[in-house]
Protein backbone atom coordinates (compact mmCIF):
# COMPACT_ATOMS: atom_id res chain seq x y z
CA UNK A 1 0.00 0.00 0.00
CA UNK A 2 1.26 3.68 -1.25
CA UNK A 3 0.11 6.74 -0.79
CA UNK A 4 0.96 9.52 -2.65
CA UNK A 5 0.33 13.22 -1.97
CA UNK A 6 -1.05 15.06 -4.59
CA UNK A 7 -3.03 17.96 -2.74
CA UNK A 8 -2.33 18.88 0.52
CA UNK A 9 -3.42 22.49 0.66
CA UNK A 10 -6.66 24.37 2.15
CA UNK A 11 -9.22 26.06 0.73
CA UNK A 12 -7.71 27.01 -2.50
CA UNK A 13 -4.13 26.52 -4.32
CA UNK A 14 -0.89 28.22 -3.53
CA UNK A 15 2.53 28.23 -5.28
CA UNK A 16 3.75 25.59 -2.63
CA UNK A 17 0.21 23.27 -2.69
CA UNK A 18 -2.39 21.92 -4.80
CA UNK A 19 -6.37 21.35 -2.90
CA UNK A 20 -6.97 18.64 -1.29
CA UNK A 21 -6.40 14.83 -3.25
CA UNK A 22 -4.60 11.76 -1.90
CA UNK A 23 -3.99 8.49 -4.23
CA UNK A 24 -3.21 5.13 -2.38
CA UNK A 25 -1.84 2.25 -4.63
CA UNK A 26 -2.49 -1.14 -4.10
CA UNK A 27 -1.41 -3.68 -6.57
CA UNK A 28 -2.89 -2.53 -10.16
CA UNK A 29 -5.75 -0.52 -8.52
CA UNK A 30 -5.49 3.07 -7.12
CA UNK A 31 -8.15 4.97 -4.72
CA UNK A 32 -8.79 8.36 -4.95
CA UNK A 33 -9.96 10.48 -1.73
CA UNK A 34 -11.11 13.85 -3.05
CA UNK A 35 -10.25 15.40 -5.93
CA UNK A 36 -9.49 19.62 -5.63
CA UNK A 37 -8.91 21.68 -8.39
CA UNK A 38 -6.22 20.12 -10.93
CA UNK A 39 -6.06 16.85 -9.42
CA UNK A 40 -5.35 15.50 -13.05
CA UNK A 41 -2.16 17.48 -13.30
CA UNK A 42 -0.95 16.70 -10.05
CA UNK A 43 -1.66 13.12 -10.96
CA UNK A 44 0.05 12.99 -14.58
CA UNK A 45 2.72 15.17 -12.55
CA UNK A 46 3.18 12.34 -9.89
CA UNK A 47 4.16 8.12 -10.11
CA UNK A 48 0.65 7.27 -10.33
CA UNK A 49 -1.08 6.79 -13.86
CA UNK A 50 -4.62 8.90 -13.52
CA UNK A 51 -6.18 5.62 -15.80
CA UNK A 52 -5.23 3.10 -12.89
CA UNK A 53 -7.75 5.28 -10.30
CA UNK A 54 -11.07 2.92 -9.74
CA UNK A 55 -12.90 4.35 -6.96
CA UNK A 56 -12.79 7.74 -6.20
CA UNK A 57 -13.88 8.63 -2.30
CA UNK A 58 -15.67 12.46 -1.85
CA UNK A 59 -15.33 13.66 1.78
CA UNK A 60 -17.73 16.67 0.93
CA UNK A 61 -18.65 19.06 -1.30
CA UNK A 62 -16.40 22.22 -1.23
CA UNK A 63 -14.60 23.27 -4.07
CA UNK A 64 -11.37 22.66 -2.78
CA UNK A 65 -12.27 18.81 -2.42
CA UNK A 66 -14.19 17.83 -5.31
CA UNK A 67 -13.92 20.27 -8.20
CA UNK A 68 -11.61 18.53 -10.04
CA UNK A 69 -13.77 15.30 -10.93
CA UNK A 70 -15.07 16.65 -14.43
CA UNK A 71 -11.92 17.37 -15.67
CA UNK A 72 -10.45 14.03 -15.06
CA UNK A 73 -13.78 12.17 -16.34
CA UNK A 74 -13.28 13.79 -19.22
CA UNK A 75 -9.56 13.02 -19.60
CA UNK A 76 -10.47 9.53 -18.68
CA UNK A 77 -12.67 9.30 -21.76
CA UNK A 78 -10.20 11.21 -24.18
CA UNK A 79 -8.08 8.46 -23.02
CA UNK A 80 -10.15 5.60 -24.08
CA UNK A 81 -10.93 4.22 -20.76
CA UNK A 82 -13.16 1.46 -20.83
CA UNK A 83 -13.22 0.59 -17.17
CA UNK A 84 -16.01 1.32 -14.77
CA UNK A 85 -15.22 4.37 -12.67
CA UNK A 86 -17.10 4.59 -8.97
CA UNK A 87 -17.17 7.58 -6.95
CA UNK A 88 -18.45 7.44 -3.72
CA UNK A 89 -19.52 10.97 -0.93
CA UNK A 90 -22.09 11.98 1.37
CA UNK A 91 -25.83 12.57 0.25
CA UNK A 92 -26.40 14.22 -3.23
CA UNK A 93 -23.77 12.46 -4.81
CA UNK A 94 -25.02 10.98 -7.47
CA UNK A 95 -27.15 13.98 -8.00
CA UNK A 96 -24.16 16.39 -8.06
CA UNK A 97 -22.00 13.46 -10.59
CA UNK A 98 -24.67 12.95 -13.00
CA UNK A 99 -24.72 17.23 -13.32
CA UNK A 100 -20.98 16.97 -14.00
CA UNK A 101 -21.41 14.73 -16.21
CA UNK A 102 -23.78 16.40 -18.37
CA UNK A 103 -21.26 19.66 -18.55
CA UNK A 104 -20.55 20.65 -21.90
CA UNK A 105 -20.43 18.22 -24.89
CA UNK A 106 -19.12 15.29 -23.88
CA UNK A 107 -20.03 11.26 -23.41
CA UNK A 108 -17.72 9.30 -21.10
CA UNK A 109 -16.85 6.10 -22.81
CA UNK A 110 -17.15 4.37 -20.14
CA UNK A 111 -19.68 3.48 -17.00
CA UNK A 112 -19.56 5.79 -14.24
CA UNK A 113 -21.20 4.22 -10.82
CA UNK A 114 -22.27 6.91 -8.02
CA UNK A 115 -23.03 5.93 -4.61
CA UNK A 116 -24.41 8.34 -1.70
CA UNK A 117 -23.23 7.29 1.57
CA UNK A 118 -23.91 7.79 5.02
CA UNK A 119 -21.65 7.73 8.51
CA UNK A 120 -22.18 4.00 10.01
CA UNK A 121 -21.86 2.74 6.12
CA UNK A 122 -19.60 -0.36 5.44
CA UNK A 123 -18.47 -0.70 1.97
CA UNK A 124 -17.49 -4.09 0.87
CA UNK A 125 -14.56 -4.70 -1.54
CA UNK A 126 -13.00 -8.03 -2.07
CA UNK A 127 -9.92 -6.92 -0.50
CA UNK A 128 -10.59 -4.54 1.89
CA UNK A 129 -13.22 -2.34 3.48
CA UNK A 130 -13.72 1.34 3.84
CA UNK A 131 -16.08 2.17 6.84
CA UNK A 132 -17.78 5.63 6.63
CA UNK A 133 -17.64 8.08 9.79
CA UNK A 134 -19.01 11.47 10.40
CA UNK A 135 -16.77 14.18 10.12
CA UNK A 136 -17.63 17.94 12.36
CA UNK A 137 -17.80 20.70 9.23
CA UNK A 138 -19.90 23.38 8.64
CA UNK A 139 -21.58 21.16 5.91
CA UNK A 140 -21.93 17.55 5.94
CA UNK A 141 -18.86 15.49 6.21
CA UNK A 142 -17.43 12.21 6.44
CA UNK A 143 -14.45 10.35 7.28
CA UNK A 144 -13.07 7.26 5.35
CA UNK A 145 -11.08 4.05 6.97
CA UNK A 146 -9.43 2.08 4.58
CA UNK A 147 -8.97 -1.28 6.12
CA UNK A 148 -7.65 -4.69 4.27
CA UNK A 149 -9.05 -7.84 5.25
CA UNK A 150 -7.09 -10.88 7.32
CA UNK A 151 -4.11 -12.13 6.00
CA UNK A 152 -3.72 -16.06 6.48
CA UNK A 153 -0.99 -16.57 9.18
CA UNK A 154 2.64 -17.49 8.87
CA UNK A 155 3.19 -20.41 6.60
CA UNK A 156 5.43 -22.82 9.23
CA UNK A 157 7.34 -24.29 6.62
CA UNK A 158 8.91 -26.88 8.86
CA UNK A 159 5.98 -28.10 10.36
CA UNK A 160 4.65 -28.48 6.84
CA UNK A 161 8.15 -30.91 5.65
CA UNK A 162 7.86 -32.78 8.84
CA UNK A 163 4.13 -33.72 7.82
CA UNK A 164 5.24 -35.03 4.43
CA UNK A 165 4.40 -32.21 2.25
CA UNK A 166 6.72 -31.00 -0.26
CA UNK A 167 7.62 -27.95 -1.40
CA UNK A 168 6.63 -26.14 -4.11
CA UNK A 169 2.73 -25.63 -6.02
CA UNK A 170 1.04 -27.51 -2.27
CA UNK A 171 3.10 -24.82 -0.42
CA UNK A 172 1.47 -22.02 -2.49
CA UNK A 173 -1.76 -23.76 -2.50
CA UNK A 174 -2.17 -24.48 1.12
CA UNK A 175 -0.69 -20.42 1.89
CA UNK A 176 -3.27 -19.33 -0.40
CA UNK A 177 -6.37 -21.09 2.12
CA UNK A 178 -6.87 -24.20 -0.34
CA UNK A 179 -6.62 -27.95 0.63
CA UNK A 180 -4.51 -29.95 -0.82
CA UNK A 181 -4.24 -33.92 -1.40
CA UNK A 182 -0.71 -35.93 -1.57
CA UNK A 183 -0.43 -39.33 -1.44
CA UNK A 184 -3.79 -40.30 -0.17
CA UNK A 185 -3.70 -37.56 2.22
CA UNK A 186 -5.16 -34.50 2.47
CA UNK A 187 -3.86 -31.40 4.26
CA UNK A 188 -5.67 -28.20 5.55
CA UNK A 189 -4.23 -24.78 5.84
CA UNK A 190 -4.69 -24.75 9.67
CA UNK A 191 -2.19 -27.87 9.97
CA UNK A 192 0.25 -25.61 8.29
CA UNK A 193 -0.56 -21.86 8.88
CA UNK A 194 -0.40 -19.66 11.96
CA UNK A 195 -3.57 -17.60 13.14
CA UNK A 196 -4.62 -14.66 10.96
CA UNK A 197 -2.93 -11.57 10.87
CA UNK A 198 -3.97 -7.30 10.34
CA UNK A 199 -4.21 -5.82 7.34
CA UNK A 200 -3.09 -1.97 7.58
CA UNK A 201 -5.37 0.40 8.10
CA UNK A 202 -5.30 4.04 6.99
CA UNK A 203 -7.80 6.61 8.04
CA UNK A 204 -8.53 10.00 6.15
CA UNK A 205 -10.93 12.86 7.75
CA UNK A 206 -10.99 15.21 5.08
CA UNK A 207 -12.29 18.59 6.45
CA UNK A 208 -13.35 18.43 10.39
CA UNK A 209 -12.43 19.72 13.95
CA UNK A 210 -12.12 17.63 16.31
CA UNK A 211 -14.72 14.60 16.88
CA UNK A 212 -15.26 11.06 18.67
CA UNK A 213 -16.03 9.50 14.97
CA UNK A 214 -12.38 10.32 14.24
CA UNK A 215 -10.58 8.31 17.33
CA UNK A 216 -12.61 5.46 17.01
CA UNK A 217 -12.27 4.96 13.02
CA UNK A 218 -8.08 5.34 13.88
CA UNK A 219 -7.98 3.11 16.61
CA UNK A 220 -4.62 1.10 15.75
CA UNK A 221 -4.53 2.58 12.50
CA UNK A 222 -1.35 2.38 10.81
CA UNK A 223 -1.65 6.12 8.95
CA UNK A 224 -4.18 9.13 10.40
CA UNK A 225 -3.90 11.87 7.46
CA UNK A 226 -5.44 14.37 9.25
CA UNK A 227 -7.01 18.17 9.12
CA UNK A 228 -4.25 20.02 9.79
CA UNK A 229 -5.34 23.89 9.30
CA UNK A 230 -3.62 25.81 11.58
CA UNK A 231 -0.81 26.47 13.99
CA UNK A 232 -2.35 26.23 17.80
CA UNK A 233 -2.36 29.76 17.97
CA UNK A 234 -5.08 29.90 15.49
CA UNK A 235 -6.74 27.12 17.07
CA UNK A 236 -10.48 28.41 17.87
CA UNK A 237 -10.49 30.10 14.73
CA UNK A 238 -9.70 26.96 12.89
CA UNK A 239 -12.50 25.14 14.87
CA UNK A 240 -15.06 27.80 14.43
CA UNK A 241 -14.46 27.19 10.71
CA UNK A 242 -14.96 23.36 10.97
CA UNK A 243 -11.12 22.91 10.71
CA UNK A 244 -8.86 20.98 13.34
CA UNK A 245 -5.11 22.87 14.55
CA UNK A 246 -1.93 20.30 14.10
CA UNK A 247 -2.38 20.00 17.74
CA UNK A 248 -5.52 18.50 17.73
CA UNK A 249 -4.30 16.49 15.07
CA UNK A 250 -2.02 14.87 17.19
CA UNK A 251 -4.26 14.63 19.91
CA UNK A 252 -6.48 12.22 17.94
CA UNK A 253 -3.55 10.47 16.74
CA UNK A 254 -2.27 9.96 20.58
CA UNK A 255 -5.73 8.67 21.71
CA UNK A 256 -6.23 6.23 18.40
CA UNK A 257 -2.97 4.41 19.06
CA UNK A 258 -1.94 5.59 15.49
CA UNK A 259 1.11 4.72 13.84
CA UNK A 260 2.04 7.29 11.81
CA UNK A 261 -0.16 11.04 11.30
CA UNK A 262 0.36 13.26 8.60
CA UNK A 263 -0.98 16.75 8.56
CA UNK A 264 -2.54 17.81 5.36
CA UNK A 265 -5.15 20.60 4.05
CA UNK A 266 -2.63 23.02 5.32
CA UNK A 267 -4.09 26.96 5.30
CA UNK A 268 -2.46 29.10 2.39
CA UNK A 269 -1.32 31.42 4.93
CA UNK A 270 1.65 29.23 5.93
CA UNK A 271 4.61 29.30 3.46
CA UNK A 272 6.70 27.49 6.35
CA UNK A 273 5.19 24.93 8.56
CA UNK A 274 7.91 24.15 10.87
CA UNK A 275 5.45 25.78 13.65
CA UNK A 276 2.35 23.46 12.74
CA UNK A 277 4.78 20.19 12.38
CA UNK A 278 6.60 21.32 16.41
CA UNK A 279 2.56 21.48 17.43
CA UNK A 280 1.85 17.82 16.69
CA UNK A 281 5.30 16.86 17.57
CA UNK A 282 4.82 18.28 21.55
CA UNK A 283 1.52 15.50 21.62
CA UNK A 284 2.25 13.09 19.29
CA UNK A 285 6.52 12.35 17.81
CA UNK A 286 5.59 10.86 14.93
CA UNK A 287 3.84 13.77 12.99
CA UNK A 288 4.83 14.65 9.58
CA UNK A 289 3.33 17.61 7.68
CA UNK A 290 2.56 16.54 3.74
CA UNK A 291 3.65 17.50 1.04
CA UNK A 292 2.67 17.65 -2.38
CA UNK A 293 3.94 14.12 -4.02
CA UNK A 294 4.98 12.83 -0.51
CA UNK A 295 4.94 8.99 -1.06
CA UNK A 296 4.87 6.77 1.77
CA UNK A 297 4.79 2.91 1.96
CA UNK A 298 2.68 1.61 4.37
CA UNK A 299 4.00 -1.44 6.62
CA UNK A 300 2.80 -4.22 8.01
CA UNK A 301 2.81 -4.42 11.71
CA UNK A 302 4.42 -7.37 11.91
Amino acid sequence: MKIVFLGTGGSWPSPERNVSAIAVKRGSEVLLFDCGEGTQRQLMKSTVSFMQVKKIFITHFHGDHFLGLPGLIQSMSLNDRKQELEIYGPEGCSELILTIMNLGYYNPSYPVQMTDVAPGDILEFEEYTVNVGEASHNIPAVIYALEEKLRPGKFNKPRALEMGIPEGKYFSQLQAGKTVEHKGKTFTPDMVLGPPRPGRKLVYTGDTKPCDAITELAKDCDVLIHDSTSALDLEEKANFYGHSSSRQAAEAAKEANAVKLFLTHISPRYDDTVQLELDAKTVFENSQVAEDFLEYDVKYKE
